[in-house]
């Protein structure tokens, strides 16, 4: 599963790549598979994919982390992705994407969808190499020149995500978004946990069981309406303000939210509803001028396509490392053009920096570009295993121009952090029903 023994360097790229490797020359010759957790932390371990070649100057890497399935992923990547690849151009992407997304019969589905991510971006980092260009000239080039970005924030009560809202904006965030604990509640969603739930989701870890999360959603409703009235009240309207639902509520529900937050002007209102629950993204609609964004648990290029050839959202949120890589969010982003719907790809800690660099290439590119989320808390080992992650500025975020991706892993580095089994929390009202994450 794990490469060792070898760093992996930048391959000399001075004066180019010898052409004859764009006439069908290079062929891939291997695909190995990384489990690393460089943070030793849940919800941390990511799934590196090495393409390798016949020149052993090229190789690219992708990213195919699927938080809660990485064995999995990394299993099927091994059995059954890498013999369908070996032998094959790796500058035929387009072909050797709908190879492996064709590849199994019972296809898509999140497990087989961040295994394509993974080849793919692998792939377009190859293409880039051979080419001496960074994927965003491969693209199209920049159609701006730094990304907008944000970062959230949460707190025990209004007083204090003010006080954390206060501290982004003196760094120059000019978007935040922002999430409060919900009284009577031990945890929830992007907000700090009492110690008592603390203790009980390590008691799960190491019991090896997926921990047990207590969740209301109707004293939530109350409390956020709060939040975002206090916030707007002390902190005026120049600031962007985002909220994500995360699915936590029924249709009935999330239409009642929109319509109550509708009056704080949020810069979006995030995931109201479960993918299942598409058409009741018609009656927010209709009812509410809230501006929308969706799709970061889609895992393909087809999933809610209504709601963009609808209009029904303003923003959409894929995850490269999910729906598809690079390949997908671009036609993803053509399609949404016409529509006049903006990118917001999904940027959050639990995908590694290769996922951060693909989402910067293809955000510098697309002339219908939103936003883009860089909330990474990352420390000293992900600079150990990763040569570079975008640059934060301002409110802003930047790539350079190395070719491919412009990101190496150090493989020995990458296997002083084993993979960390820790199962991602199980979401229950309190009578024990489940309930959406």
């Amino acid at each position: 599963m794990a490469l060792a023994g070898r760093t992996a360097t930048l391959p000399d790229t001075e004066g180019g790549i010898n052409m004859p490797h764009a006439t069908g020359e290079i062929q891939i010759t291997d695909v190995d598979v990384i489990v690393t957790n460089p943070m030793q932390v849940p919800l941390g371990n990511f799934v590196l994919v090495k393409v390798s070649t016949c020149d052993p100057k090229i190789w690219g890497w992708g990213d195919a982390t699927c938080s809660g399935s990485e064995l999995g992923v990394a299993r099927y990547l091994e059995e059954h992705v890498r013999p369908a690849l070996i032998g094959r151009d790796p500058m035929q992407i387009e072909n050797i994407w709908q190879t492996i997304y064709q590849l199994p019969y019972y296809r898509s589905g999140s497990v087989h969808m961040s295994a394509v991510s993974g080849i793919d971006m692998a792939l377009w980092d190859i293409m880039g190499k051979v080419a001496s260009l960074p994927v965003y000239q491969l693209l199209g080039g920049k159609t701006r020149t730094r990304l907008l970005t944000y970062k959230s924030t949460g707190g025990h009560d209004n007083q204090e995500v003010e006080k954390n809202v206060r501290r982004l904006m003196d760094d120059g965030y000019r978007v935040i978004k922002v999430q409060v604990a919900v009284p009577g509640l031990e945890a929830g969603y992007a907000v700090p946990s009492s110690k008592k739930s603390q203790q009980q989701a390590e008691e799960a870890h190491q019991a090896g069981v997926p921990p047990t999360q207590i969740w209301e959603p109707e004293p939530y409703l109350r409390t956020i309406r709060r939040l975002l009235e206090h916030l707007r009240n002390k902190l005026g309207d120049e600031i962007g303000l985002i909220h994500d639902v995360h699915e936590r509520v029924t249709p009935s529900q999330a239409l009642r939210l929109a319509c109550d937050l509708q009056p704080y002007e949020l810069f979006y209102f995030e995931d109201p509803l479960r993918p299942e629950h598409r058409d009741t993204f018609r009656l927010i609609r209709r009812q509410s001028r809230i501006p929308i964004a969706m799709g970061e648990i889609f895992c393909g290029i087809w999933d809610g396509r209504e709601l963009l050839s609808e209009h029904l959202i303003d923003y959409v949120r894929h995850d490269l490392a999910h729906v598809g890589g690079v390949t997908a969010g671009r036609k993803i982003a053509t399609f949404c053009e016409p529509f006049g719907i903006e990118t917001a790809w999904h940027g959050p800690g639990n995908i590694s920096p290769i996922t951060h660099m693909a989402n910067a290439h293809l955000s510098l590119t697309v002339p219908n570009f939103g936003i883009q989320e860089f909330d990474v808390r990352w420390g000293v080992p992900i600079s150990e295993v990763f040569s570079a992650a975008p640059i934060y500025d301002d409110g802003h975020i930047t790539i350079d121009d190395t070719p491919g991706l412009g990101i190496e892993i150090n493989v020995e580095a990458a296997a002083r952090y084993p993979y960390l089994r820790r199962m991602r929390p199980m979401i229950r009202r309190a009578d024990d029903t489940p309930w959406a994450y």
